[in-house]
């Protein structure tokens, strides 16, 4: 069982940053695909990152370099870095794990809470 706890969302304007973090506990995460989805009130699940072994990373393209993913191994941490952030990029951020590469939610078995992201122009 993985247990999965994001924190870091929050209340920023057009053009700032925010760090998202996802602490990931009863496994390490070395043998799992980590990603983030985001999602807005009355919409499907979006695929936003992931990130798998040997330093691969895949990003949907609305990110336009402007986000970066990471591990802390010693951490057993997940982070998420937004700069540039806009208002489009409002939304409640989860953290995932699935066994598989993949940017459909659908196939990621563990999940998060969710941390909300609030951007204003």
């Amino acid at each position: 069982q993985v247990h999965l706890v994001e924190s870091g969302g929050g209340l920023v304007q057009s053009g700032g940053s925010l760090r998202l973090s996802c602490a990931v506990s009863g496994r390490s995460f070395s043998s799992y695909v980590m990603a983030w989805f985001r999602r807005v009130p009355g919409k499907e699940r979006e695929f936003v990152s992931s990130s798998w072994n040997l330093g691969h990373t895949r990003y949907a393209e609305f990110v336009q370099g402007r986000f970066t993913i990471s591990r802390d191994r010693a951490k057993n941490t997940v982070y998420l870095q937004m700069n540039n952030l806009k208002p489009d990029d409002t939304a409640v951020y989860y953290c995932a794990a699935s066994r598989f590469v993949s940017t459909t939610a659908e196939t990621y078995d563990y999940w998060g809470q969710g941390t909300q992201v609030t951007v204003y122009s």
